[in-house]
Order: structure tokens, then C-alpha cells, then sequence
């Protein structure tokens, strides 16, 4: 899908330009020498189901024998001979691709010979040569891009060109070009995840742009190919978010070939995996919100097939949906953008409104998720209340303080005044699914207004290297390290082997505020046993963080906080302490933010970066609060809003009190 699937997690990723990590970000400790390789490697697999693991030697042997003797294995073709409804339009056909912008900007880069996928340009053919000549290896592409290429989604620009006889006269001579080179069950091209995407592009391109052209037969015959080979080649060794692209392509090749018992078979796998993968709080298992709303657009998708082929909708394929949508809707921030926590990239113009509108009908509302509840903020245990589902600025305006618990996904919102806060205290990853988790335990988002003041660092790639261990550690979110390690252990492009094991111990709201406590123990393996213990309290007038590590013996304890780009953090020219920085918004210029930090420890600025897209990011402010001590070791640090006056005027003694030992 053009807008929202960024990946498959994959070996063999193309590596980044090797370099030094930055400064403060550091692997997870694995041990030494050349057992620590091996460590890491047992302390992943663990985690797997036997199921996985025997699949991966089967998948992967029998990708083996396709590279070597394709004919021996490659399944007897078939043909898929009928279409979709004609009225079903899927997700990718109702929102403009986000490289063209506007469409008609993507047709005329295609005429030109040149293809964006993912914000980067490349030629595919020379202008002069036509599409007969286009190069469908791009051998020095990065591996992500050539994925992209080949899932054939950017092809909807030929179906919204101005000129449709002129779209289906360049998708069938470049569908012939692509055709006469590839070489099926091989390649990059013949990954099952791409196979899904490509299949499911086919199926609704198909009647739109080949059918009743000399390439029309040829596309059938290869969707019953697709049709075969998923069918031995799906992703049970990966699941998630990979597994249900198989079987969504898989149920709209049988509503395709008109073969309704086909389709009920995997439609009933489906509904297994939603069952295993939605959680009751709506979220998807994976804790990725990039991805979430990848499955949401998916399972929308199959909602709106099989309405428009007449079949029977199982009650709970909209009942997961809705769950999703809510839980879109509560993670959301007040500036209306997705956060981007674990792996992801943003979503494109429109996305978001559509997935927030999806299937459900015109004028009704966003359900609650499975697992809300109601209540006031008097009551007493964890608040779990939603008072509205659309995230809006206009809500940070209120004073009442509000908080919303999703227990599943391990994901809490906390409101009071302008303040907002979205805090990580769940698991980095299922168990049995590393790929996309983060070592951010106990780590926050914050907004004033509808201004993002504290961001994650995000993904800019996927790629094994420097660049991904860094913006999978620790130190690339608001949160702490001990001694440079993460909390979780994160390796290679995908994987964890160690994982902090966080608790969440109270979550209040009352009217003045909200006040919440979590820890984790990511540190265990290191000397003296370091626990991390961090309590959240928010106030009309802003936010204390109070930071706690305990254990035994001396350690460096980080606690860091990343500003969004265009933010302007130094420390005060006049009377200021070690423990305060200013903080300029650059979109309300009338109001600064204060840092202040209480701890045996310093303020340091560094320069890092910020992802803002694939292979795409800007320079950014981080802070980090250095505390080099015996353990415990407690950092307290408050984030108000002051007026311009307020700050100009401030002197050394509005340093906060060093916080006590029960405070935390």
C-alpha cells in the first residue's frame, strides 16, 4: 500500500554508511567478546514459538531451491478470470499518492521516465528508449525502494490520469516491459509481502487498466500464479503485520476467481489472526501506530470487498475496526498528527481522516475502545475514561485534568490545561515479534497546545547500521540510560534479545491534576541491578518528571529530552543554574518554556537528528541531565510555560528543590 507500508522486515537489508554511534547512545551490553554475539543471538530466539522457527527453515529452504531450479518448485500456474465488483474502491484507490501530491504532477513524472516512491526520485527508463527499456532490477536502489517498485501501488497514478486511454497504453507496456524480466518465485520481486501487495494492486488495476488489452490474459494467468505461491509461502515465520497481507491478498484473489469456498477459508483465517493481534483496547499487537493504521486501512479494505462482493461480514471484523479507530483517535496528539512510536513512517495527506472515517457509517460516532470504561476523576483506580474520540487543540483549553489508560498496548494520555502527554509503560513488542520495537520504555511525548514540545527521534530507515541502532535506542526518546545501555536489548535491523520487563504501579486523576508511576527493570543485567522507577505529575502548570534509579554501586545516569526541529534550547544569560534551560517555540514566539532539573548532575546540548520521512531527517535539539553517583540516584525535572517577561526576569534561586528520597 502506497501510503502506509514501509517495509517487510527482511534479511539482507542494504547497510548504512558505517560510522561512529553518537555520543550517548549506546548498544545494549551483551556481554564480550565473541560470546556476546551468541548471547544476544539465544537471548532473541528464545522468545520465538517453535512454529515460527520451523517455518523460517521451510520458507527459507524452499526459497533456496527457487533460486537454484525455479521450474522444480514454482507451483502450476492458474488463472484468475474474474474481477472485483466494480464499485469497490480500495484504500489506495481514495487517496492521492503522497509523492505526486497531485496526481496529475505524478503522470507527468511517469511519462518522463522517472518513478518517487518514498519521497525519492529515480529513472526507471530513458524518455527517449520508452517503458520497453525500463530497468526493473535498480540493483544500486536500496532495498526498501526496490520493495516498493515492485509492489506496483504507484500504477494508480495511470488510473486517475486525465487521459485513461493513455494510462492503460503505459501500464500495459510497462507490465509487459516488467513481465518480460522477472523471473517468478525469485528475487526481490517474489518476497510473499510484496507478492501480497502486488496481487491485491493487480486485482483492482487489472479491470481498470488491462483487461480487454493484449496484456489482460497475461495478468490473469499471473494473479493465479500469485494466488499459488502465497498460498505455499505465507509469512507464519514473521506474523503480524506481514501475515494478514498475506491472507488479505489471498481472500481478494478467491473473490476474484469467484471461488467462494476458497474465500471462506481464508477469510476464517483472518478472523484467527484478528482476534490474536487487535488487542481488547483496539491496538494492534505490535505497538507501532505507523502500523497500526496500516492493519486499520487493511482490515477496511476487506470490509469494503466483501460488502461489495455480497458476502457475509463477520460481526468481528467492524467490531476490531472500531476498536482501532478509537484507539487511533485517543493515541493521536492535539496537533492532530500521529505519533510515531517503535518503527514508522508519517502517513500521508488524507490518511488519517480516511482511517478515522473508514467503515463506519456516515454520522455515526467513533466507538469507545473494547476495553473503556467511564468513570469521574474522584473515583478511585486507574482512570480508563474517554470523554471525546477526535483528538482537537480546543481540548487543551479545558482545565479539567483527564487521563486515558489503554492498558493493552501500554500506552497512557494524561491532560490538565494546555498540557498533553502520551507516556510508553507497556512492553516494547509481543513476545514473539521484535521487529519494530524500541527500547523507549518509559518514555513520553509532550504538547503544549498544539505545539509538540517533546518528540521521539523517529525512523529514517531500516537498514542495518549505525543510524537504525541509534534511533532504536534509548537515548532516541525522552527517557533515561543507565551506564549508555537501553533498556531493551535492540539489534540488527529487527530484533531484541533482552527486554525490560516495566510495571505500572498508579495512575490518579483528580481535578488539580494527573499523577502517574511506572517502572522497569532493563538495567538488571548490568552490576548492582539498576531499576528504573519514573513518576509523572501534570498540573495546569506544567509537567514534573520525577526520575528514580535504584540498585547498587556508581553509574552514569542520562535522562534525556528530544525538541522537535526549529526549537531553540539554551541556558539562561542572566542568573542562571546549571539545572535550567529556556526553550523558544518557534510557532508561538510569545511564549518560552522552562527547564528545570534538580540532581547531583548538568544540562548538556547536543545536535541530532530528527526523522521526518524515509532517509529524510533535520537537525534537532536533545538535552541530557548527566548524573554520575552511587546509586540511588533521583533527577527531578519540571517543564512550566512562562511569559517572555517572566524568564527575562528569573534568577538563580528559582532552581526546584532537590527532590527528597520518598518523593519518588
Amino acid at each position: 500500500m502506497t501510503l502506509l507500508d514501509r517495509e517487510p522486515a527482511v534479511p539482507g537489508c542494504v547497510p548504512a554508511p558505517a560510522g561512529p554511534r553518537p555520543e550517548g547512545i549506546a548498544p545494549g551490553s551483551g556481554g564480550t567478546g565473541v560470546t556476546a554475539p551468541v548471547g544476544r543471538y539465544l537471548r532473541t530466539v528464545r522468545h520465538l514459538r517453535a512454529g515460527q522457527v520451523v517455518a523460517r527453515v521451510r520458507l527459507r529452504g524452499r526459497r533456496a531451491v527457487l533460486t537454484r531450479i525455479p521450474i522444480v518448485v514454482t507451483p502450476a500456474r492458474e488463472e484468475v478470470g474474474g474481477g472485483w465488483p466494480a464499485a469497490f474502491v480500495p484504500f489506495d484507490g481514495r487517496i492521492p499518492p503522497p509523492e505526486s501530491g497531485v496526481t496529475e504532477a505524478g503522470v507527468t513524472e511517469i511519462r518522463h521516465g522517472r518513478l518517487s516512491l518514498l519521497g525519492h526520485s529515480r529513472v526507471l527508463f530513458p524518455a527517449e528508449a520508452g517503458p520497453e527499456a525500463a530497468d526493473w532490477e535498480q540493483a544500486d536502489a536500496p532495498l526498501l525502494w526496490r520493495y516498493h517498485l515492485h509492489y506496483w501501488d504507484w500504477a494508480w497514478n495511470l488510473a486517475r490520469a486525465g487521459d485513461p486511454s493513455w494510462g492503460s497504453e503505459m501500464f500495459t507496456r510497462l507490465y509487459r516491459s516488467w513481465r518480460a524480466t522477472d523471473r517468478p518465485g525469485r528475487g526481490v520481486s517474489w518476497s510473499p509481502y510484496v507478492v501480497s501487495l502486488r496481487a491485491w494492486t493487480l486485482c483492482a488495476l487489472g479491470p481498470r487498466l488491462a483487461y480487454g488489452t493484449p496484456v489482460g490474459d497475461t495478468i490473469r494467468h499471473d494473479l493465479g500464479l500469485h494466488r499459488s505461491f502465497l498460498r505455499a509461502n505465507r509469512e507464519t515465520d514473521v506474523g503480524g503485520n506481514h501475515l494478514l497481507k498475506n491472507l488479505k491478498a489471498l481472500l481478494g484473489l478467491a473473490v476474484a476467481a469467484r471461488d467462494r469456498a476458497d474465500g471462506r477459508r481464508w477469510l476464517d483465517r483472518l478472523m484467527v489472526e484478528i482476534d490474536r493481534q487487535i488487542l481488547t483496547d483496539g491496538g494492534h499487537y505490535e505497538r507501532a501506530p505507523a502500523y497500526h493504521c496500516q492493519v486499520l486501512a487493511d482490515l477496511d479494505d476487506v470490509i469494503g470487498l466483501l460488502s461489495a462482493a455480497d458476502i457475509p461480514v463477520p460481526a468481528g471484523l467492524p467490531a476490531a475496526t472500531a476498536s482501532m479507530r478509537a484507539w487511533l483517535a485517543t493515541v493521536m496528539g492535539p496537533d492532530g498528527a500521529l505519533p510515531l512510536l517503535n518503527d514508522g513512517y508519517p502517513p500521508g495527506p488524507g490518511v488519517l481522516d480516511e482511517l478515522l472515517r473508514g467503515s463506519t457509517p456516515a454520522g455515526d460516532e467513533v466507538p469507545e475502545p473494547r476495553s473503556q470504561r467511564t468513570r469521574s476523576p474522584e473515583s478511585a483506580g486507574p482512570p480508563v475514561a474517554r470523554e471525546e474520540t477526535r483528538p482537537a487543540a480546543a481540548a487543551a483549553a479545558r482545565s479539567a485534568a483527564r487521563s486515558i489508560l489503554l492498558a493493552d498496548t501500554g500506552l497512557v494520555t494524561m491532560t490538565a490545561g494546555p498540557w498533553h502527554v502520551l507516556a510508553d509503560v507497556g512492553v516494547a513488542c509481543p513476545d514473539d515479534l521484535p521487529a519494530h520495537a524500541h527500547a523507549d520504555t518509559l518514555s513520553f511525548l509532550l504538547w503544549h497546545g498544539d505545539v509538540a514540545v517533546l518528540v521521539d527521534t523517529g525512523t529514517s530507515t531500516y537498514d542495518r547500521g549505525p543510524t537504525r541502532d541509534a534511533e532504536r535506542g534509548s537515548a532516541a526518546h525522552s527517557t533515561v540510560t543507565v551506564d549508555d545501555t537501553d533498556s531493551s536489548e535492540t539489534w540488527g535491523a529487527f530484533r531484541v534479545g533482552r527486554r525490560a520487563r516495566p510495571r505500572l504501579s498508579e495512575v490518579a486523576c483528580t481535578s488539580a491534576g494527573v499523577d502517574m508511576t511506572a517502572s522497569h527493570d532493563g538495567f538488571r543485567h548490568l552490576p548492582g541491578r539498576p531499576t528504573h522507577t519514573r513518576r509523572w505529575t501534570l498540573t495546569q502548570s506544567g509537567l514534573r518528571v520525577d526520575d528514580k534509579v535504584t540498585g547498587a554501586g556508581v553509574h552514569h545516569v542520562r535522562v534525556f529530552l528530544h525538541f522537535p526541529p526549529g526549537f531553540e534550547v539554551s541556558r539562561p544569560s542572566v542568573g542562571g543554574s546549571p539545572g535550567i534551560l529556556d526553550v523558544r517555540m518557534p510557532t508561538v514566539p510569545a511564549r518560552t518554556l522552562r527547564v528545570r532539573a534538580a540532581g547531583d548532575g548538568t544540562w548538556s546540548l547536543v545536535t541530532r537528528h530528527r526523522a521526518t520521512g524515509w532517509q529524510t531527517a533535520s537537525p534537532a535539539t536533545t538535552a541530557i541531565y548527566l548524573v554520575t553517583s552511587t546509586l540511588p540516584v533521583h533527577v527531578r525535572t519540571e517543564i512550566t510555560a512562562e511569559p517572555p517577561d517572566a524568564i527575562r526576569t528569573a534568577q538563580s534561586g528559582d532552581r526546584p528543590e532537590t527532590p527528597g528520597e520518598n518523593d519518588a
